[in-house]
């Protein structure tokens, strides 16, 4: 079997040494013959990028080599102390490694061999680790997932050295360590193994590569193809099974970005090992393409916070740093430099080397975010997440629309919900996960109780509840079942919509959502947001509005808890909000507003619902003794009725300079919003006090190839599909209209 190098070539370490000759990099043998000569290397390329980060690993080795490295015997869950010092032992032998190709001074080969080595003796000894997931079986960590990503790290580093080691070593090396760790991820956890989930991922990752290295064909072909060779489960089938056909990831962004490091890197593997396979075009290039979606699936450098999502994590995380450098290799696309610059920091390999060139070059260009819809599912027909992005500036608004599916086990129960984002900050949020990453105390920096009963349930998301319940009754494998159907996407500059629905989520209701982001000729944008529930039977219908800030003004006549809370509801979510206060019997039809500040700007909701409705404002934190929630606020509208239409307006206006002591506050521009029928259409129109109008055209029946014909204003609007948009101005010319794309197409 072949074996490359992934790692930088023999210029790069002339670079660092500042020497005309270096010890070349080695290629690793099955006989362990080091392949080391003295080669003379011509001037390179300027690469300060990667120069720096060389010497910053130099540091932290250098400071490890003198303070030792203790291998513990494993005790703690995820955040204790055996857990970090063995996560940190891992990326130590890779990092180790990386010095020893780089620099060719032999203490970094020795030091990666002495942990190898210790590990080699330590891991005999050990039994399943004494907190460990029944489910997901482990011998260094409290679950598989971990000991995975620790072998991942660890063959590469282990792959640098191992062609300049003694035979000895490499022999106890790995008939101690790292061929019984990588059956035991094989052979040993068949259920995490052959499973389609990012923890099969990794399994399947760790084995292939180690199958590289150790030049072992069958754990190569186990890897790619599942236990039993026959294609049913492996990597080749994660990537057939996991993402979509546009490169969305089934479990949602914060899961992309952590699948993504073991897909490209075994990936790199493969290309290297077996280039015949072209792997990398794979299902017409989805691996890259899932690249660039990782990156367009965030906003101001953080991933869009979706179902189990810890919400710090962004483009500067570890996954990506692997990611752009490979598909800058392959594909020399200058927008991704520019990430990479954001990063300040490379890969050390012979990508990382080539990307801080690039970028030392002044190759890089502006990467570019857009209006775009991802489909999700294989095939892509399970749903979409749709982005709308605001053509205005570098702070320029998002509005993401969740029209997935499930997103398997670690997915929420929000089908159709809504994500604001504008001026770098979050607007109408989405929750997370309710987990405390490592944060040992934190139930061992496990999942809380609380992801099952608030973070998971429906209201706790921007979407529609029917009767106090969450979709699919809270079960996920039955949500998996089902997805949205994409009925609109438009994706016209300044003048973007797309619109969805789902029948399955509540027995007997048909949800609809259509949302707008229209821009408003360089004075800012409006979010319109439509939610139609239609059902033959009386239903409570709560529209939850998770929103950040502080709470301005609100025309709703709101009588306010001063003395006693009680929580909302008894389930479902509902017991972990505080009834902070109420308005009862707002009239159907009337038109309110809520005003909030968030940093230096003012953003105003305007609504009307058809139905009479009660307001409620709510604050996180009710039947959470161990304050295991964030304290966050929300605004719910709630109506009783067979069917519902919610019709919805925010605006950003205004300023708040603390410095200037300079505040311009007028309540946004929205003077009327309103909704007629004409012809099976509603209308819903936008109306600001200059006489311009947006107006928002819903036809009832949702057939995507229905063609339609309205009058308005004196002209005929023509389109097909059940969605459409139409800009009028103030001087009573002709209505500009946006015609749908396809909800079929990307």
């Amino acid at each position: 079997m072949r074996h490359a190098s992934l790692l930088p070539s023999a210029s790069v370490a002339a670079l660092l040494l500042g020497a005309s000759t270096l010890s070349a990099c080695t290629e690793g043998t099955a006989t362990g013959q080091t392949s080391s000569t003295r080669t003379e290397a011509s001037a390179p390329a300027p690469a300060p990028l990667f120069n720096a980060t060389i010497e910053k690993l130099r540091q932290q080795i250098d400071t490890r080599m003198a303070d030792g490295v203790p291998v513990p015997v494993p005790a703690d869950a995820g955040g204790g102390y055996t857990h970090e010092q063995h996560k940190l032992n891992g990326t130590t032998i890779y990092n180790a490694g990386m010095l020893y190709r780089v620099t060719g001074e032999q203490k970094y080969r020795d030091f990666a061999t002495d942990i190898l080595l210790d590990y080699a003796e330590l891991y005999p000894t050990l039994d399943l680790h004494p907190q460990v997931r029944p489910s997901t079986p482990s011998r260094l960590f409290w679950q598989g997932l971990n000991e995975a990503v620790w072998l991942v790290y660890a063959i590469q580093g282990y792959e640098a050295i191992r062609g300049d080691i003694d035979a000895e070593a490499r022999e106890e090396i790995e008939s101690q360590l790292i061929r019984p760790m990588a059956d035991f991820l094989s052979e040993g956890s068949p259920q995490t193994f052959d499973r389609i989930h990012n923890h099969g991922t990794w399994s399947a990752a760790a084995v292939g590569m180690t199958g590289y290295v150790i030049d072992d064909e069958d754990m190569v072909e186990k890897a790619l193809l599942g236990l039993d060779r026959s294609g049913e489960a492996g990597f080749l089938r994660q990537i057939d099974l996991l993402f979509s056909p546009d490169g969305y990831y089934a479990e949602g962004p914060y899961y992309q970005r952590y699948a993504l490091m073991p897909f490209v890197l075994f990936a790199d593997a493969i290309h290297r090992n077996d280039p015949d396979r072209d792997i990398f075009a794979y299902r017409d290039e989805v691996l890259l393409k899932a690249i660039r979606s990782t990156v367009q699936l965030s906003y101001a450098g953080r991933f869009f916070p979706i179902n189990d999502a810890i919400r710090e994590k962004g483009l500067d995380t570890a996954e990506l740093h692997y990611g752009l450098a490979i598909a800058y290799d392959l594909t020399e696309d200058p927008s991704l430099l520019s990430i990479i610059q954001q990063q300040d920091t490379v890969v050390p390999t012979q990508a990382g080397h080539k990307a801080a060139q690039a970028i030392a070059a002044g190759k890089a260009e502006p990467f570019p975010f857009r209006t775009l819809k991802l489909r999700d599912g294989a095939e892509g027909d399970n749903g979409a997440l749709m982005i709308l992005r605001s053509e205005e500036d570098e702070d320029n608004a998002a509005v993401v629309f969740k029209a997935t599916s499930q997103g398997l086990g670690h997915g929420h129960f929000d089908r159709l919900g809504l994500l604001y984002f504008d001026n770098g900050n979050e607007i109408v949020a989405d929750y997370g996960a309710a987990r405390f990453l490592n944060v040992e105390p934190k139930n061992g920096g496990r999942y809380l109780p609380e992801n099952d009963s608030w973070a998971k349930q429906t209201v706790a998301h921007n979407t529609l509840v029917v009767d106090e319940s969450s979709q699919f009754g809270a079960d996920w494998k039955l949500g998996e079942e089902h997805a949205p159907r994409i009925l609109a996407f438009n994706d016209t500059p300044g003048a973007s919509y797309a619109a969805a629905e789902i029948g399955t989520a509540h027995e007997g209701v048909d949800l609809q959502r259509a949302l707008a982001l229209v821009d408003r000729e360089g004075e800012g944008h409006f979010v319109i947001d439509i939610f139609r529930a239609q059902s033959d039977g009386s239903h409570s219908y709560d529209l939850p509005v998770h929103f950040k800030g502080q709470l301005i003004e609100t025309s709703l006549p709101f009588d306010h808890a001063t003395r006693n809370l009680a929580p909302l509801g008894e389930d479902a979510g509902y017991q972990h909000l505080w009834k902070t206060a109420k308005a009862e019997e707002v009239p159907a039809g009337s038109l309110n507003d809520l005003s909030i500040l968030i940093e230096d700007r003012f953003y105003t909701m305007n609504f009307l619902v058809d139905a009479p409705m009660t307001a409620v404002l709510t604050r996180l934190g009710a039947n959470d003794p161990n304050n295991n929630l964030r304290s966050e606020q929300a605004l719910i509208l709630r109506s009783e009725a067979e069917t519902a239409t919610y019709f919805s307006a925010y605006q950003a206006h205004g300023v708040y300079d603390n410095s200037r002591e300079l505040t311009v506050y007028d309540g946004g521009t929205v003077e009327n919003l309103s909704r007629t029928t004409i012809d099976g259409v509603d209308i819903f129109e936008l109306s600001e006090a200059n006489g311009k109008a947006i107006r928002l055209l819903f036809a009832q029946t949702l057939a995507p190839s229905m063609d339609h014909s309205i009058e308005l204003d004196g002209e005929t609007i023509n389109w097909t599909g059940p969605v459409h948009l139409v800009r009028t101005s103030d001087d009573a010319t002709a209505p500009s209209s946006t015609s749908p794309t396809s909800g079929d197409e990307q």
